[in-house]
């Protein structure tokens, strides 16, 4: 009798038997069909040990509950009595929902585990085929199947078999169950089955002998027609038979399905014929596939059908997978395949996606694969289709490191034996982990968890997870550094040659080269080699990520060369976790930053700062660059420090563009194109401000002292007076003077002439920094007009002479150095000039048409693509600028939103004001935005500047990856700014020149 408010003996027994309601239990071990071992203490303790005791005590009820009467003690007195029988039984049971509702419709099932033979614990294909050789229909086949798969998972869940082997077995009943298929779909076609022959070939895991419990199974089918008979009556027979063998394994029926027959890695997909001859399919091979394809074929193995036609299509088609490391495109799709495809992945899966999430079972596949594909050209020990066996074929070569090696079998291990587990329970394929707290807890005790099996599982699949994403990419490059750095004696290194072809195989255009910095970098045993030996497998990765990894691994020895003795420089790429990610990215994408940074690298230390890559403020600029002027000796020294503070900001910039432009690992890439233009513009433009501000200081220091007789002022225009120059682009500007009070006017035109000739000098000084240089072209006459007026002598020439195109320059027109007063007081004058009242008539307008109209016809340089030219091309930036800047000097005077010198605030204020629809102006702002970010990246790229896309295939492909685009994609990326760029020509006919 249990006491009133104490739970019985029965329940806390069953609480520590791990069942988690241990009422349901309770009532289950009262069901009849149990009456006879309820009360046997070996049962629940059997119970207890499964994964899952509430499941595995369910099923049991179940099966024995589907016993005939006469049979079911035979049942009983075998569960107490066999252990081994017992723990397998009991075993499936706990761990598998899909195989208990096996047992209870086929309660005779359970005697399949009942011998415990030699050639039961390990059967291989014979046993599996005798298994099935009763199934005549695809009824039969799925009970039949399902029986060997019993025998299968009680082995994998007792511990008689390791996961290796659990997934051998696994594909060896899929090619018995493919054989079954196929004799059961000739017998019901026997006219078809005697015109051809037809070979079944596995693919993917199942042909790589390392098969899930659920998953497709991937074929390829081979047929010839049999002497006497028409080749394509023949292959039509072949194809009717792969049809129906396919249909057999993967049609629904009333005892549900097998598995799907996946024959899409056939050539030409699902578009392609489903069965082809050898030959056939050597002439595809051989013209046109695909890296991907032989790397599938890494895994070809002839599993069912003509066993001749089979190993004839094996035989064929391994000299063309060995080669394929010596195709053309090799590289290129070698690097596409490299960048992780996680996007089609929910975001809300990701973290639980154990097969294709960052540190998954596809990382481990595909650098083993990969790795194959190098050096199996040369060593055939490396020939193998399974994962783990190839792996210790690398390893035992050379190819990775022993410890890496250990390390990623080992967690590939766990990984499958999850993915195992989690398929086993209801038998369906996916590679998700389960969020459910029971299903979490049942994985991890049929793993050996016990003691806190959800914390345990998670705590192991994430230091698992962690290894394989942490040696993914060192896989491919730590033995590159042991085979130069040569420190641990007796262990197998690769070759010069096996490290040129793997190299060549990243991406590396000079293997020798690298390998020789490499060695220059890595070498010795002093602290510093030791850190750059962690460093770089990590960072070799990242070059190879970019458009030219071998500037990216030059640059590196380069600054590290220059660094190298600085304590600081490599402890902060080894400690800021950002800082070597960062300095990667800016080596590799272009001249312009490490050019920048050759001249100054302790301009590093910004990379590992989180507010060292944000753009500083025009008046800290200038305040820093007017304090450094006042320190100097001489005019020269000033100015060089005004230099040298505008290299490092050039540098912080550029490096700031890029690892937004390119993103990082932590840190996407920048969305809001826009905003990147943007910041570049106002960065270099505040930054050119604060140089020519210093360079005036400087001159007027020189010659004059504190004070120039004549008050001075520099007005930005074009660019620089829209805060939009970019990394290549001149100082345009205008000078305006006023002598000061009891000064000759004479006297103080010669001081204003003679202080902006020392600052143009001073600016284009030979040194190591760029020079910066000043264009006053803009001004009234041009070329032919003084260099510096005062502020009548500008009032005289516009009442007088002034021409529309001028008044449109003035648009732009912004005080950025000098005395603040004097340019305030241009800008009044010239408010009237560039803001018409009642806006500009309709004559001006046609003369601006007519000008724009001449410019697109002799302007654009001979040769040039006018739909790729970024400046006056179809849909460029004159394109943009000329509509905005007219609907300015139509409409400004009763807007006072247009009253701006930036162009895409000009165009907001526009559409703002309902003078653009809301499509046409973001059809002009998405192509402003392109043709300016072109114009960046050429400079950035090419180290000089450029108004259309480089010619040369490095370049074009280093454009296209600070656009956005992936390796290869350099087509997509110029039909892009063709469509782009003619749809704002369009909108530029319409509303510059009214079609």
């Amino acid at each position: 009798m249990t006491v009133p408010g104490r739970r019985s003996s029965t329940f806390i027994r069953l609480l520590r038997s791990g069942f988690t309601d241990p009422s349901a239990a309770a009532r289950l071990l009262d069901a009849d069909a149990l009456a006879a071992v309820r009360s046997d203490p070996v049962l629940l303790d059997a119970l207890g040990a499964t994964a899952d005791p509430d499941l595995a005590l369910l099923g049991l009820v179940r099966l024995a509950e589907a016993q005939p009467a006469d049979e079911l003690p035979g049942l009983l007195d075998t569960l107490v009595s066999a252990k081994p029988l017992r723990d397998r039984l009991l075993g499936v049971l706990g761990a598998s929902e899909a195989l208990g509702d096996h047992l209870a419709r086929h309660p005779h099932d359970w005697q399949a585990l009942v011998t415990y033979e030699a050639a039961d614990l390990h059967p291989g294909l014979p046993e599996f085929e005798r298994g099935l050789a009763d199934a005549h229909d695809p009824v039969a086949l799925r009970v039949a199947y399902r029986r060997c798969l019993l025998s299968i998972a009680a082995r994998d869940v007792c511990g008689t078999i390791d996961v290796a082997q659990t997934a051998a077995e696994l594909a060896d009943l899929a090619t018995a169950t493919l054989r079954a298929a196929l004799r059961i779909a000739s017998a019901a076609a026997p006219e078809d089955a005697a015109r051809c022959r037809l070979a079944v070939i596995a693919m993917g895991k199942c042909g790589g002998n390392e098969l899930n419990y659920v998953s497709d199974v991937d074929v390829i089918f081979v047929g010839e027609a049999v002497d006497g008979i028409d080749e394509g009556k023949g292959i039509q027979a072949a194809t009717r038979l792969a049809s129906h063998l396919m249909r057999i394994c993967s049609e629904t029926t009333v005892e549900g399905t097998i598995w799907p027959v996946d024959a899409n890695l056939r050539p030409e997909g699902r578009n392609g014929p489903l069965v082809r001859t050898l030959s056939s399919h050597l002439a595809y091979y051989q013209r046109w596939a695909k890296t991907w394809e032989f790397q599938a074929l890494l895994k070809a193995r002839a599993v069912a059908g003509d066993a001749a036609l089979g190993a004839e299509y094996i035989d064929a088609i391994s000299p063309l997978v060995w080669q394929a490391a010596e195709r053309e495109n090799f590289v290129a799709d070698v690097q596409k395949m490299r960048r992780r495809v996680v996007d089609n992945i929910p975001a809300a899966q990701v973290d639980r996606e154990l097969k294709l999430g960052p540190g998954g079972l596809r990382d481990v596949e595909f650098a083993v694969q990969l790795l194959q594909l190098v050096h199996g050209r040369s060593d055939a020990t490396l020939h193998s289709g399974s994962t783990l066996d190839a792996l210790h074929a690398l390893a035992a070569g050379g190819y990775v490191g022993r410890a890496d090696a250990a390390q990623l079998h080992d967690a590939y291990r766990f990984l499958r034996a999850m993915e195992h587990r989690i398929q086993l329970y209801r038998l369906r394929r996916t590679h998700l982990v389960p969020e459910d707290e029971t299903d979490l807890r049942r994985l991890g005790r049929s793993l050996g968890l016990r003691t806190e099996p959800v914390a345990e599982l998670n705590k192991a699949w994430r230091r698992h997870a962690s290894v394989v994403r942490r040696l993914h990419e060192k896989l491919f490059y730590r033995p590159l550094l042991d085979a130069v750095a040569q420190l641990t004696p007796g262990e197998t290194r690769l070759s010069p040659r096996a490290a040129g072809q793997r190299l060549e195989a990243l991406g590396y255009a000079d293997p020798a080269a690298a390998l020789r910095h490499l060695e220059a970098l890595a070498s010795g045993v002093t602290r510093k080699a030791a850190i750059q030996r962690t460093l770089l497998p990590v960072l070799l990765g990242w070059f190879a990520d970019s458009a030219d990894p071998d500037a990216g691994l030059l640059n590196f020895r380069k600054v590290s060369d220059a660094l190298g003795k600085t304590p600081w420089y490599l402890r902060l790429l080894r400690d800021e976790g950002a800082a070597a990610e960062n300095l990667a990215r800016v080596l590799s994408a272009g001249r312009l930053a490490p050019d920048l940074l050759m001249r100054a690298p302790e301009a590093v230390a910004l990379l590992g700062d989180p507010e060292g890559l944000q753009p500083r403020t025009h008046e800290a600029l200038e305040q820093e660059v007017l304090a450094a002027v006042g320190r100097a000796e001489n005019a020269e020294a000033a100015v060089a420090a005004v230099r040298g503070v505008r290299r490092r900001e050039l540098f912080r910039t550029t490096a700031a563009d890029i690892i937004r432009s390119y993103g990082t690992e932590d840190s996407p890439a920048e969305e809001d194109h826009g905003a990147l233009v943007d910041r570049v513009g106002g960065a270099v433009s505040d930054l050119t401000a604060a140089t020519v501000a210093g360079a005036l200081r400087a001159a007027v220091q020189s010659h004059w002292g504190d004070t120039l007789p004549t008050r001075f002022a520099v007005i930005g225009v074009g660019r620089f007076g829209g805060h939009e120059l970019g990394y290549g682009s001149d100082a345009d500007v205008l000078f305006v003077h006023e002598p000061r009070e009891g000064v000759d006017e004479q006297e103080a035109a010669k001081a204003a002439q003679a202080v902006i000739a020392e600052m143009r000098r001073l600016l284009q000084l030979p040194t190591a920094d760029p020079p910066l240089l000043i264009d006053a072209d803009l001004r009234p006459e041009g070329r032919s007009g003084p260099l510096v007026r005062t502020l009548p002598s500008y009032a005289a020439y516009y009442r007088r002479w002034s021409l529309t195109w001028e008044s449109q320059a003035l648009l732009r027109a912004e005080p950025v150095a000098g005395d603040e007063e004097l340019g305030r007081r241009f800008i009044d004058l010239i408010d009237p000039l560039r803001y018409p009242m009642e806006g500009l008539g309709e004559d001006a307008a046609r003369e601006i048409r007519r000008l724009k109209a001449r410019m697109e016809s002799e302007r654009l340089p001979r040769g040039a693509d006018p739909t790729l030219h970024t400046k006056l091309g179809r849909g460029g930036l004159s394109d943009v600028e000329w509509t905005v800047q007219l609907i300015q000097m139509r409409h400004a005077w009763a807007e006072p939103g247009l009253r701006t010198t930036r162009t895409r605030e000009a165009l907001a204020a526009a559409h703002a004001a309902g003078l653009i629809p809301t499509e046409e102006a973001q059809i002009l702002d998405e192509a402003w935005v392109l043709a300016t970010r072109v114009r960046n990246a050429v400079m950035l790229v090419r180290g000089r500047a450029g108004d259309t896309f480089p010619s040369e295939a490095r370049e074009l492909a280093a454009v296209g990856r600070y656009l956005g685009y992936a390796e290869g994609t350099v087509g997509e990326m110029l039909d892009d700014y063709r469509r782009i760029t003619r749809r704002a020509r369009a909108v530029v006919d319409e509303l510059f020149y009214g079609a």
